[in-house]
């Protein structure tokens, strides 16, 4: 039989208030996110407003018609000389227990006032492009085609992909055409209309492989360029031993020599193997630094970068209108939006202290790379900034993950100077990403005929005291892009 009881227990857990969730929220936006939050929350927060670039403080000019009352009275029903509300002074204490500081302050700029108003129009315009589609129909509707043609050319054009070529084999677009109700067509017309497709700008459109694509290209150059047919040969049958750097086969079964095979590989190497990149639909996008690195004197110095998000304040005007003791429905929408008001711009004013306490902590650790460049990057883990800082580990994370740093030598995202590590023959540390730039330094120094193997760069990597083995070396190499040594071998 069950029997009631009632027993203690002692415990902890962490309660997450609104205030700590919007801060954390804030932390992991990019700084596009950030923008866009911003902008919403603007338009829907009376009580927040965003200051103008000519702002000082909580000042307002002598024309403003901006008024400001004491909490709990009445907007000012006083008038000076001039006709304009008379503006009495903010006190110190605020409803919902706080203090007149509820502005949003960013760094100082580094440009002027005005030097997004000097840069040209046309370079501050984005949007999206034209497709490889489009273009191609465009040059379509220029050419004369009867109605059937046109419809064979529209649907050949809908199956190209980015990359230019064809995406479905032809016989699947002809049985398809067969569906929709051209019964009597051949397949010879579906090709036909395949070659006037490939004819169109860009060259090499629309073609079926590789080979047909640089074939179709080299039909463009005039007849009298130098080795034009040995390069068409060698595209049309001989283009997978060129791909896998056989130059001693392709030499030995067209009888040429050394300076020929050099001159016909140039002219191939000149072609577009995907023309279709050519037209791009996407837009481009930039990246916008949270933070800015320079060197002063001897030091270097971190500070946030002022552009990315608008100074904000809360509205005097409509704080004003918030009474002390009225609880009627409207006043309380007042107070509830001047509460979150002040949590947003806390939560802000948090998020940029964060940024840059770690962003002046990775500068500290990785000062050698932005003296020196990636050969002298240090190890680096989140862990070991978080505690220097006496953060938690995944805080840390959440402010490297999408944020940009702009430095001397380029812009990175803050996740760019943390890595792993090896050991070295003096008992010290060497960075992955060092690494990497030591195999990419030995690779571009390599002798074009005779590429370096893994085993080899391993070996020259352990005789500078770095302990790495082969399979490491050709793992770090095959992130950077970096095809092996038979793909690398070149008589150019």
């Amino acid at each position: 039989m069950l029997k009631s009881s009632v027993q203690l227990r002692l415990g902890q857990n962490l309660t997450m208030t609104p205030q700590l969730q919007q801060a954390i929220r804030l932390l992991q936006l990019s700084t596009l996110e950030l923008q866009a939050q911003i902008q919403e929350t603007l338009e829907t927060n009376p009580m927040l407003e965003a200051e103008d670039g000519n702002e000082s403080g909580a000042e307002t000019d002598e024309d403003s018609l901006e008024t400001s009352a004491l909490p709990g009275a009445e907007p000012s029903d006083h008038y000076d000389a001039s006709g304009n509300p008379e503006a009495e002074v903010i006190p110190e204490e605020l409803p919902v227990d706080s203090q007149w500081d509820d502005i949003y302050d960013m760094p100082v700029s580094f440009g002027s006032a005005d030097s997004e108003q000097t840069l040209d129009v046309f370079e501050n315009q984005t949007g999206p492009g034209e497709s490889l589609q489009d273009h191609l129909l465009w040059q379509l509707n220029l050419s004369p085609m009867n109605d059937r043609d046109r419809s064979i050319a529209i649907t050949l054009i809908d199956a190209i992909n980015d990359d230019g070529y064809l995406g479905e084999p032809l016989e699947n677009i002809y049985a398809g055409l067969m569906a929709q109700g051209m019964s009597d067509l051949e397949m010879d017309e579906v090709e036909a209309v395949l070659r006037r497709v490939q004819y169109l700008d860009p060259v090499g459109v629309g073609a079926r492989s590789l080979a047909e694509c640089l074939s179709l290209q080299l039909l463009q150059f005039d007849a009298s360029t130098p080795h034009l047919d040995l390069a068409r040969t060698m595209v049309s049958d001989y283009l997978d031993q060129i791909g896998a750097r056989d130059f001693r086969r392709v030499q030995k079964q067209l009888g040429i020599d050394d300076e020929v095979l050099k001159a016909a590989i140039q002219l191939i190497q000149s072609l577009n193997p995907r023309p279709g990149a050519l037209i791009s639909s996407t837009s481009t996008e930039y990246v916008i630094p949270d933070v800015f690195v320079r060197r002063v004197g001897g030091t270097w110095r971190v500070e946030l970068n002022p552009d990315i998000a608008p100074r904000l304040r809360i509205n005097p005007l409509y704080a004003s209108f918030v009474r002390r003791a009225d609880t009627s429905q409207d006043n309380q929408y007042l107070r509830d939006n001047l509460q979150e008001a002040r949590w947003f711009i806390k939560s802000l004013q948090s998020r940029n202290e964060t940024l840059l306490r770690v962003a002046t902590a990775i500068v500290e650790h990785q000062r050698s790379f932005l003296e020196k460049g990636d050969e002298a990057m240090k190890p680096l883990v989140l862990r070991d900034i978080a505690e220097q800082l006496e953060m938690h580990e995944s805080t840390i994370s959440r402010v490297t993950t999408q944020k940009f740093m702009h430095t001397p030598r380029g812009v990175y995202e803050f996740k760019h100077f943390f890595s792993s590590h090896v050991g070295t023959a003096d008992g010290g540390e060497c960075s992955a990403t060092a690494i990497r730039a030591m195999i990419r330094k030995l690779v571009a120094e390599e002798p074009q005929g005779k590429p370096m193997s893994d085993s080899k760069i391993a070996h020259i990597l352990v005789d500078r005291g770095i302990h790495v083995a082969r399979r490491t070396v050709a793992k770090y190499r095959e992130a950077m892009d970096i095809p092996p040594s038979n793909e690398r071998k070149s008589l150019l």
